[in-house]
């Protein structure tokens, strides 16, 4: 046997390589702790976009939940606002009546849209809006200026603050040369 005694802390070098190799160790857990913290974070603020997200996405859903039903309605008052303003144009005391009964009618129609959130576009005397208003021709005009609105075509209407239909408008070019 040998009197050699292998002691490794009595070794120099192997204290030195023993406090490398922990410190590395060591370093090595702060950087993985700050890189689990990051992501933790990240994870905690995409979660609170998302809830956000959903709850924004909720409420326009609730809110305009009509709004196709709406746009088939419109139409349709389209067509009873025509056949309205043809029996006034054809007006005589036989038909005073049903006249009266088809101006409750679009009184009550109106005041359901208004009470839905719906709103008309007024268009005609405005400036020309592309994202509220579908020109359909311009005019020349010596009394209206160059890009407003000289006539309402069609109705436009808005739910809220979202675009339904444009209003259909004719308009002026400004004075003619």
């Amino acid at each position: 046997m040998s009197n050699e005694t292998t002691d490794e802390t009595t070794d120099p070098n192997a204290t030195t390589t023993a406090d490398q190799s922990a410190d590395t160790l060591l370093g090595q857990l702060q950087a993985d702790i700050e890189s689990y913290r990051d992501l933790a974070l990240r994870s905690k603020a995409d979660f609170d976009n998302f809830r956000k997200r959903a709850a924004r996405e909720k409420e326009d859903a609730v809110k305009f939940a009509n709004a196709s039903f709406l746009e088939r309605l419109i139409p349709i008052l389209d067509s009873f606002e025509l056949g309205l303003n043809a029996a006034r144009a054809g007006a005589s005391a036989d038909n005073s009546q049903i006249l009266a009964g088809m101006d409750m009618v679009a009184k009550q129609l109106n005041d359901f849209l208004v009470s839905s959130g719906v709103e008309p576009i007024n268009a005609e005397g405005q400036h020309f809006d592309p994202n509220l208003h579908e020109a359909v021709a311009q005019e020349e005009s010596a009394t209206v200026a160059e890009g407003v609105i000289i006539r309402q075509l069609r109705k436009g209407y808005k739910l809220r603050d979202r675009l339904l239909r444009p209003a259909t408008v004719m308009v002026s070019k400004g004075p003619g040369k």
